[in-house]
C-alpha cells in the first residue's frame, strides 16, 4: 500500500484548524491537534474525489489503496476564534510566484467550487428554513438558513479580491462574480508574481491564499448547508457536489 504524505499547517486558538498545504482548501477541525489530524485522511479522500473531477493531478492521486501520513510543517497561535472557523494564516508556500499552470489549476478549482456551491443551494427545497440553531460569533449572527449561507459565502468575493488590490463585485451570483474577479485580476500583466500584501486587520494575503480561501470558505458553508438540509429534507432531495 502506498503512503501519501500530507503536509499541513496548524492554527490554534480555542480549537485547532488543520490545513492540507498541497490540497487547496482541504481542512479539518478539532478540539485538539490530534483530533484534527485524525480526520485528515477522510478529508483528503473526499477532496481527491471532488477535485479529481476538475484537475488531472488530483485525479491521478485518487487511485488504488493508500494510507496517509500527516506531518505538521507550520504552526500559528492565532488571535482569531478557530471554533468559529476563522483563519488568517498565510502558508510559506503561498508566498511563492505562480506558474501559469499552477494558476490555472487554482482558478479552475475556485470556479468549480463556486459552481458546486450554487448547485447545492439550488437543490435545497426551502432556502428560508433555519437549518442551524441561532448563535453569535465575533462577526455577528451565524448564517442559519440556506439563503443566509449563500449570501454570506457569495459576499466575500469583493473582500477576498480586494485584499490583493483587485476590484470585484458580489453579484449577481457566486459563480459569475468570482469569474469576473479572476478576469479583473488577469488584466494585470504581473499577477503571477504573487506579491504578499498587507490587507485588512494586518492580515497577509497573496493570490495563492485568495484561491485557497475561496475553496475553503465554500466548503465550510456547503458542509453546514448540506448537513442541516439533510436533517430537514432528507439527502435524497439534495445534490451533493462536494461529496460530503
Amino acid at each position: 500500500m502506498d503512503t501519501l504524505l500530507i503536509q499541513t499547517a496548524l492554527e490554534e486558538n480555542n480549537g485547532c484548524l488543520l490545513h492540507a498545504i498541497d490540497f487547496p482548501g482541504a481542512f479539518t477541525r478539532g478540539k485538539s491537534r490530534w483530533e484534527a489530524a485524525s480526520k485528515m485522511e477522510s478529508e483528503i479522500r473526499r477532496y481527491l474525489r471532488w477535485a479529481g473531477r476538475y484537475e488531472p493531478r488530483f485525479r491521478a492521486l485518487d487511485k488504488g489503496s493508500f494510507s496517509c501520513e500527516i506531518q505538521i510543517q507550520e504552526e500559528k497561535q492565532s488571535s482569531l476564534e478557530i471554533a468559529d472557523a476563522d483563519s488568517d494564516i498565510l502558508f510559506l508556500a503561498e508566498r511563492k510566484p505562480l506558474t501559469q499552470e499552477e494558476y490555472l489549476c487554482l482558478k479552475n478549482l475556485a470556479l468549480a467550487s463556486a459552481k458546486d456551491f450554487q448547485q447545492l443551494f439550488d437543490s435545497v427545497p426551502d432556502p428560508h428554513m433555519p437549518l442551524l440553531p441561532a448563535r453569535n460569533t465575533f462577526y455577528g449572527p451565524v448564517p442559519c438558513t440556506a439563503r443566509e449561507m449563500y449570501a454570506h459565502t457569495k459576499n466575500v468575493n469583493s473582500y477576498y479580491f480586494g485584499e490583493i488590490g483587485v476590484p470585484a463585485e458580489d453579484g449577481p451570483d457566486i459563480a459569475a462574480c468570482r469569474k469576473e474577479g479572476f478576469s479583473s485580476l488577469e488584466k494585470s500583466p504581473s499577477f503571477l508574481e504573487n506579491p504578499v500584501l498587507q490587507g485588512s486587520f494586518g492580515e497577509e494575503w497573496s493570490l495563492r491564499k485568495v484561491c485557497r480561501r475561496f475553496i475553503w470558505h465554500d466548503c465550510i458553508h456547503a458542509r453546514a448547508m448540506y448537513r442541516g438540509a439533510c436533517k430537514f429534507f432528507g439527502k435524497e432531495q439534495l445534490l451533493n457536489p462536494f461529496l460530503f
